[in-house]
């Protein structure tokens, strides 16, 4: 190729001229929505942790009631439940003649360092199983 070719295509490109007014848009919208990325990212993993610890005291409750139902003692109950569901978990455990019923409720805080001072959904579970026979 000739010289005169390669300026003629190198002359197709076009360049930003120095004061060019869009030259770092880009850059300024990725700034402007990070914030809002990050906080979209926090709710999803906030709405997941409330979804798994529902369904961690729906399961606490129903194995403290299982216990309950088997003849274990009050604490023996609330060991199981909490060892399920979580430590901070709150066990509720109601004997009405030959029925167990177990509730189990736990707070969720935000998951975000200073969440624990901020209001927090509280999940709870309830789960009821008949006494067995000796």
């Amino acid at each position: 190729m000739t010289r005169s070719r390669w300026r003629r295509r190198g002359a197709t490109r076009r360049r930003p001229a120095r004061g060019d007014p869009s030259a770092g848009v880009v850059t300024a919208e990725v700034a402007a929505a990070l914030p809002a990325l990050v906080v979209v990212v926090i709710a999803a993993v906030w709405v997941v942790s409330i979804a798994i610890a529902e369904l961690r005291c729906a399961d606490a409750a129903r194995e403290g009631a299982r216990a309950a139902a088997r003849g274990d003692e009050s604490s023996v109950v609330v060991d199981v439940a909490k060892a399920i569901a979580s430590d901070d978990a709150r066990v509720v455990v109601r004997i009405d003649g030959d029925l167990v019923t177990v509730e189990v409720s736990a707070r969720i805080p935000v998951p975000i360092p200073f969440g624990d001072g901020l209001p927090a959904p509280t999940v709870r579970a309830t789960a009821a199983a008949a006494m067995e026979q000796r």
